[in-house]
Parts: C-alpha cells; structure tokens; sequence
C-alpha cells in the first residue's frame, strides 16, 4: 500500500486544530512533506520507523519510569513524521518567550531584594509565603549579570482556535533538550532530502549557545573558566541527558562526591589534584545542594557549597530559588509581572487559571470538574494530575478530600483540546494530541531560543497527556520558511 491512500484515511476531529489538514486541504507549509511521503510505499515507511528505534537503541536514548516496577529503563519513544510550524508562527512564539522570560527574571530578582512586586499587591505575599521553593537562604544573594533564568523550558500548546497558549513554565531544572537535539539526528538519517528540500531551521547549536553562557557567568575574569555539570547520578531520570550534554559541550559530568570547597571556593578533584570550578550547571535541586545549609542527609551536593555561592565565588545555573517562578499557582501572575516590570501587553496569553486556595474559584471548580484538569502547583510529569473528564467517582472523592485539606497546592484549569499532528502508528497515519515546549538560553546578550524545541506527543488515542512518564513521546518539530 502506497502513502496517498493512508494520507487520504487521515481524518481530524471536528473542534480540535489539526496542524496538517485544514477541512480537506493540506496546509501549505506540511505541502512539501505531504507531496514526499505519497511518494513512499508503506512497507518504506515501517523500515524507517524500524530504523528510527533501532538507532534510539544503539544509542541508549532513555528515560526512567519510577512508578513502573516491571523495569523503569524505557527507550523513548518517536514519531518518525515531524511537526511543522511556520517561520512566522515561530517569530511570533519567540517575542513572546522572550517577554516572559524578561519579566520572569525581574520577578526573581526583586521577591530576593527589594519584594516591590509584593508592597505593590501585584502578586499576593501570602501566596509568595507558602511557595515551597520560595528559598530563604538566597535572600540578597547578587547573581552574576542579574540573570536567574539562564535556562528554560516554556511548555505551549495549540488551542482550537489555532493560537499558541503557554501552558506552564519550567525555570529550575528543565528536561528533554536532548531529546530535541538527538530527534533532528534520527530525522537526517531517515529523511536527508526532506529536511534540505523546506529549509528547516537548524537546533544543532544549542550546546554551543548554553556553554557559551555558561562560562559568561563566570564571577571572576578568566579567559578559560572551569565549568562542569553536576547530576544527580545514574539513577536519576535524565541521566542520559546530562551526560549527552557534558559530552556536546565538553566539559566535565560530577557528582557531589567529585567536588569539595575550601576557602569558600570550589574545586574538582582530579588524579593531578584539585582543580578550581567557576560555573555549576546544576541538574540538582535546590533542597539537595547543600547539605549544610539545606537537607542535611543529602548525599548529592557539596558541603559548604552555598558559603562559596553567597561569597560570589561560583556561579550555580540554574539560579537557586527559581522555583517559586514555575509554581503552578504564581503562574498564573505571570501576564501581571508582563505589565507591572515591562508595561507591556502580553504576546503569549495563559490558560485561564483557578487557584483552589480561593473559595468562589474552588466551588466553580468542584461543579465543573467534567470540564476541569486539576494540578497540583509543585509537580511535574503529568504526576498528581486530574482529568475531570476521566476521573471515576472514587478518584475524584478522594482528590476533592485531599484539595479542601490543602487547596494551596492545587490549581485548576479548563481542559483545552490540544491540536493534532499526523503521527505513524501501527501502520497508519493518525492524528495524535502534542504541546511544545522550547528551550531558551538567557545570557548577558538577551534571550536566544532555537528554533523549534521538543514537541511531545499523547501516543494513545484521545489522550491529552504527553509525558513520556504517562505513556507520550516525542516528534521532531521543524520551523520551516517558505
């Protein structure tokens, strides 16, 4: 069976934007990739997708499952047929990346200074008080260049009006940069002249772009400064994407173990003895870093770590105490930050956002809840999430329990009907739900952002979760101009 009759079975859902077929035509930036892939008998197809695997495998692409105890090591999964987006849609996705990422590290700076956001009543104190990840211990600390955000992952989706959304933000630790970049090198290797033919912006210079970052943070003026890039470990979930980046960027991968501070300085043992670290790309959070100042069973960080941070004598990337800008609860403040530090409109609108800490919101949530997702404010993963479109009676009993017990820690939004893209699955074409999620760079020059991120993808029909923990993969996503 040629592809043409597959591409003529493909069918989207009335009410939902698919990013291929507008009503029975294709739209004009998938035309290129629609026109080769009727060229291509399926059997064609399958050894690509075969292929597609088998170089995940070779080269021990993976993720962690920890709820799975039938084996947490999975190869991640992948659609071999990407996901397009004009270079205009993109341009317009970056300004407004870009603006909120500007008003996010306003943010940080001033809740650790001078807290006018707060005296000013813009965003509630009380809420900036009960933030988990509001660190104390960071209070008044100068950070390089004023620049907390160095590294973000921005998850947006397609509404069904077709406009892009931002869904939430994620400014400690983000994931999946890897993923992006190893997408683009199976792509090559499986559809060379595609990718040539619509002039796809390329992403492969993404290490170059973080390291050179990373070594303008230096807090001293040294024409060579030691970075490294501190995990967790090998058995932390994205250990095969801090060791993939450490290689691209060439420097060194530690754990706490490998590194020791003397004289509120840090260094890296070494078998020529220690060696002094200016940059920490960590990939540890916060409560783990040190276990002097934070948790004092953490066998992760380094002793005496934040002496050397407060003293200026090492830049940690991210900064610590991000983790009050990507509380699920402050975000939805974000379009207010937007106005109050830039005096500007927002280019990237929120999903409409319900804290349960507020009655009324809470009573409209619990007789709405068909139409609701409930989120609790501090999680990630698509873990501690409700569908209320799903949710037996039990579950729901249960979870309205635990939010009337503490509605802090939950937040509600409408559930939105993420766009479709065309997906190759079990030997068809179908339409599968995806977000995005770019990753952006924030350095002494401003924000730079490559074009095209991680598009994650709810491999089940009808699902709307993409983590890869919760059954998604992922695609690798083209910004084409045309």
């Amino acid at each position: 069976m040629r592809s043409p009759t597959l591409l003529h079975k493909y069918s989207s859902t009335a009410g939902i934007w698919d990013e291929m077929r507008d009503t029975d035509q294709v739209r004009e930036h998938y035309s290129k990739v629609f026109h080769a892939l009727q060229q291509l008998d399926i059997s064609i197809l399958q050894q690509k997708d075969k292929f597609a695997g088998e170089l995940f495998l070779s080269q021990g692409i993976t993720f962690t499952v920890y709820s799975d105890n039938t084996g947490i090591e999975r190869i991640f999964p992948f659609d071999i047929i990407p996901r397009i987006i004009t270079g205009k849609e993109w341009d317009h996705v970056e300004k407004g990346i870009a603006q909120r990422l500007k008003a996010l590290n306003l943010f940080l700076k001033d809740i650790y200074g001078e807290q006018a956001i707060l005296r000013d009543k813009v965003v509630p104190p009380e809420l900036i008080a009960s933030c988990p990840h509001y660190n104390r211990d960071v209070y008044g600390i100068k950070v390089p260049h004023d620049i907390y955000l160095h590294i973000s992952g921005i998850d947006l989706i397609r509404g069904e009006d077709g406009n892009f959304y931002v869904l939430e933000d994620n400014l400690r630790t983000p994931s999946g940069v890897s993923y992006m970049l190893e997408n683009r090198e199976v792509t090559k290797r499986i559809f060379p002249d595609m990718l040539v033919a619509n002039h796809v912006r390329r992403v492969s210079n993404y290490p170059l772009l973080l390291h050179d970052i990373l070594k303008q943070m230096a807090p001293t003026q040294i024409s060579n400064p030691a970075v490294v890039l501190l995990t967790p470990g090998i058995y932390n979930s994205a250990y095969y994407e801090h060791a993939f980046l450490a290689r691209q960027m060439g420097i060194s991968l530690v754990e706490g173990r490998d590194l020791v501070v003397d004289n509120h300085k840090v260094y890296m043992k070494t078998t020529n003895g220690l060696k002094p670290v200016h940059v920490i790309y960590r990939r540890v959070d916060d409560e783990f870093l040190d276990p002097l100042t934070f948790r004092p069973d953490s066998a992760l960080g380094v002793a005496g770590l934040m002496s050397a941070y407060r003293k200026g004598n090492v830049a940690i990337v991210n900064a610590l105490g991000n983790g009050v800008a990507d509380d699920k609860a402050v975000y939805a403040y974000v379009p207010a930050m937007i106005r109050y530090y830039l005096n500007e409109e927002p280019i990237l609108s929120n999903i409409p956002t319900y804290e349960l800490e507020n009655r009324d919101a809470r009573e409209h949530v619990f007789s709405n809840i068909g139409n609701m997702v409930v989120k609790r404010t501090n999680q990630s993963g698509g873990y501690g999430m409700i569908m209320g479109n799903n949710v037996t009676e039990e579950e729901w009993s249960k979870a309205r329990k635990e939010i009337e017990k503490d509605p802090r820690s939950f937040i509600a939004q409408p559930i939105i009907k993420l766009s479709t893209v065309p997906c190759f699955i079990d030997g068809a074409f179908q339409p599968r739900h995806v977000d995005l999620r770019p990753y952006a760079l924030y350095g002494p020059n401003g924000v730079q952002i490559v074009p095209g991120g991680l598009t994650r993808v709810a491999l089940r029909e009808g699902s709307l979760v993409v983590n890869s923990s919760q059954g998604g993969g992922s695609k690798d996503t083209w910004v084409v101009d045309f």
